[in-house]
């Protein structure tokens, strides 16, 4: 705990003063031009990938980025909720779904109900994406675990950005032209970050400006 409040006295006495005037700014409203995606994995650091800086990303975070597919419903749903506020009142311009290589909640989602016995809510959050398992079994009969590991993990962002088109605000402003439903690949151990590219069908090494593209 030392630890972090040193780095909050380090934070205000250094990378505030060094950006007032940005923090002056966003005291009384924010005006984020994308909604980032991501899981909560520690080793993930939005700004830090995008170079961006406060008040660019409007972030949701859960287990292995996950988009629940649109319903109306009387249920307390936080990714559903933030989604919404994001695009409905904040109008932002892109979304992102931002996987990554060695993703424990997609790693999970190969795993039996017994493995999974000592965590029952992220059991439940996981069943949500059986879809990415099974599409997993089909397209790989045989391979590596890597390989597994690499095809989940990219099969479940096209699975998320697809669960995206079916909120009813997404993809009228989608068919619009007014907003961009991106798939990135984030390696960890490299730092390289690939973009699904829909005319390929694959994703892409980012490494320069790119257009964009949706599922």
């Amino acid at each position: 705990m030392d630890r972090l409040f040193k780095g909050i006295a380090k934070f205000r006495h250094e990378d505030f003063e060094s950006h007032r005037e940005l923090f002056k700014q966003l005291g009384r409203e924010q005006r984020p031009h994308t909604l980032f995606i991501g899981c909560s994995d520690s080793r993930i650091v939005p700004e830090l990938i995008t170079r961006t800086r406060p008040g660019e990303l409007f972030m949701v975070r859960n287990i292995a980025n996950i988009v629940p597919p649109y319903r109306e419903t009387e249920e307390m749903v936080g990714t559903t909720s933030a989604i919404e506020y994001a695009v409905q009142v904040l109008g932002v311009e892109a979304i992102v779904i931002c996987g990554h290589s060695n993703c424990g909640g997609c790693a999970a989602m190969h795993k039996s109900d017994e493995e999974l016995q000592h965590i029952p809510h992220v059991k439940r959050w996981l069943k949500g994406s059986h879809e990415v398992r099974e599409r997993v079994g089909r397209q790989l009969v045989e391979g590596t675990p890597e390989e597994r590991e690499w095809l989940t993990e990219q099969i479940n962002i096209l699975v998320q950005m697809r669960n995206l088109l079916t909120y009813p605000y997404i993809r009228e402003r989608y068919d619009q032209g007014k907003l961009d439903v991106l798939g990135w690949y984030y390696i960890i151990e490299t730092g390289e970050i690939l973009n699904f590219n829909d005319r390929t069908e694959s994703f892409e090494l980012i490494a320069a400006a790119e257009s964009l593209h949706g599922p």
